[in-house]
């Protein structure tokens, strides 16, 4: 009945070993029923996030999976005898195929077009190695190599000509005060002719190079032509196919209702690879094998994508252009117990509190400050604003990596908030990390400046940059060895982003990144980033006495 090819039970992905740091959810997969218009949401808890890093490591075993980036995703459910399993999809197709064993198939349609589409995307083949073949016209680099030699030609005549023009005006001069009359007309006239031959020998230059050139340039100008063509003969098959592809393609929800995509979105509006996305192909085949989902998890594997917005093991949600939009229709029918009372936001540990300041222990996996976008707006602050009585005016006076786990420090007013900021940036506070790192050292303890930089273009990715990186500074001290790893405990004199991080990892430092570390290193497959922020030491700054706060390491 369920396809039990795609069942998989939870011990195949996570074993009682996994550290499961929070369980409330870390982002919620959510949208408008169309008919009534509530919110609905599903979950992505840390469970389901160690069974997504339990799929990690599986993919890892096999050097396939490394050659080509893309989504993948997985659906925690519930079967009605109450049981729990997890099914897993991939976005598009896995080794050129739609239908792998032990994977979730596509959603129904890609069938019915399957013949229109594989003659269109032969016919797109062919367009694709034509256009390469005509921008690889060999007239274009004759044309290039002799306009550039007419060109070095042309500068070097008017060089000549442009010193010649010079020597004659000084010799009219010297020709206007030592001669006159018939003497002058006759030796002006023959500055004249020099003059106008000067000129007849740039225009038959120019003829020449317009001779020369002037049929590359129309053959290119019609190769160019054709290659407009070809792009919209491209353009009007994807559009066709992608029509035809949304008009097959049907999604059905926990109400037992099935649409096209067509019907789902606007004409004109829905983007190629609609409907090939992992949580559509999850929660389709859910709702139709009778399965309740709990919590899903959607994450990058492979070389990183093309703009670097996607990294192998970083968790992303749904993408806002294929998938966000039919959200709203996917959860439909999904009862609200399911979603909304299972999985209650839940206040960090709170290691100190007065009126002024709050201080927590934040858990790996939960931002500091709200993101920019929706889907990251659960965080350490969010959660104070709506949870504590006087909760709207925190804010945090510092920020830990939402991997890193430790101690926070928030502000109650502006006030205290601008006095504790004064601290952070004149190097008063004093900061304890203790973190594993994937390796061993060779040096016991030590000092790292590097300056960093991050690149506007692959934020938040930090690197060592001596021009123009900022300074940073960090000790550091060797804890323990365990097997292959060491613990350490880092000081950071500097308050930089993901400067911990890039310490260790960079050759210039350390030289070993911190275990968990997908950003800096190859360890995806730990749990979480073994960083902590242990201790943190300040002076109050109303009841002027000094604070110091612990956190027990988790790792």
């Amino acid at each position: 009945m369920y396809g039990m090819v795609v069942l998989h039970k939870l011990l195949d992905f996570i074993d009682c070993n996994w550290a499961i740091s929070d369980s409330s959810p870390n982002y919620w997969y959510q949208g408008h029923c169309p008919q009534t218009g509530e919110l609905l949401k599903l979950p992505r808890t840390s469970l389901a996030e160690a069974i997504a890093h339990g799929c990690m490591r599986y993919l890892a075993t096999d050097d396939r999976y490394s050659c080509e980036g893309k989504m993948y995703g997985v659906l925690l459910v519930e079967l009605p005898c109450g049981e729990q399993r997890v099914i897993k999809a991939f976005s598009g197709l896995l080794h050129s195929c739609s239908i792998v064993e032990g994977w979730v198939p596509p959603i129904p349609g890609r069938d019915q077009v399957a013949l229109e589409e594989a003659c269109t995307l032969a016919e797109l083949n062919a367009i694709k190695q034509e256009i390469i073949t005509l921008k690889q016209l060999p007239e274009r680099k004759q044309y290039e190599t002799l306009a550039y030699k007419f060109e070095l030609s042309l500068q070097e005549t008017r060089f000549r000509h442009r010193d010649r023009k010079l020597q004659r005006q000084e010799k009219r001069q010297v020709l206007c005060e030592t001669l006159t009359g018939t003497a002058l007309t006759i030796a002006l006239e023959q500055l004249n002719v020099e003059s106008r031959l000067e000129g007849i020998e740039q225009r038959q230059l120019k003829r020449e190079r317009d001779k020369a050139l002037h049929p590359l340039k129309q053959l290119i100008e019609a190769t160019d032509g054709r290659i407009r063509e070809l792009k919209q003969r491209r353009k009007e098959l994807s559009r066709l196919l992608q029509a035809q592809m949304h008009a097959a393609y049907s999604l059905t929800n926990f109400s037992g209702q099935s649409l096209s995509l067509q019907q789902l979105m606007p004409e004109g509006s829905i983007p190629t690879g609609t409907g090939d996305c992992c949580a559509p192909k999850l929660l389709h085949y859910a709702a139709t094998h009778n399965l309740k989902p709990l919590a899903m998890a959607e994450f990058w594997w492979g070389p990183s994508s093309t703009n670097q917005d996607k990294i192998q093991g970083e968790f992303y949600g749904a993408c806002a252009e294929r998938c966000q939009p039919l959200m709203g229709f996917l959860l439909s029918g999904l009862p609200k117990a399911n979603v909304e009372t299972l999985y209650t936001m839940s206040l960090p540990q709170i290691l100190y509190e007065d009126e002024w300041l709050v201080v927590v222990n934040k858990p790996a996996g939960l931002l500091s400050v709200p993101g920019r976008y929706r889907e990251r707006q659960d965080s350490v602050v969010s959660r104070l604003r709506h949870l504590l009585a006087d909760g709207m005016k925190i804010n945090a006076v510092h920020r830990l990596d939402q991997e890193t786990s430790g101690i926070l420090l928030l502000a109650r007013d502006r006030q205290t908030y601008r006095q504790l900021s004064r601290q952070f940036q004149h190097r008063l506070v004093h900061k304890v990390y203790e973190a594993v790192l994937s390796g061993l050292l060779t040096s016991d303890s030590g000092v790292i400046e590097l300056p960093l930089w991050g690149d506007p273009q692959n934020r938040p990715y930090q690197q060592v940059d001596w021009q123009r990186g900022k300074p940073s500074l960090t000790r550091f001290q060797v804890i323990a060895t365990e097997d292959n790893y060491t613990r350490v405990e880092f000081i950071p004199l500097t308050g930089r982003t993901h400067q911990l991080r890039v310490h260790a990892a960079d050759p210039r430092g350390l030289g070993i990144p911190i275990l968990g570390d997908r950003l800096y290193g190859s360890c995806a497959l730990a749990s979480r980033l073994h960083l902590h922020a242990k201790e943190l030491c300040f002076e109050h700054p109303h009841l002027r006495k000094t604070l110091k706060l612990y956190a027990k390491t988790p790792f």
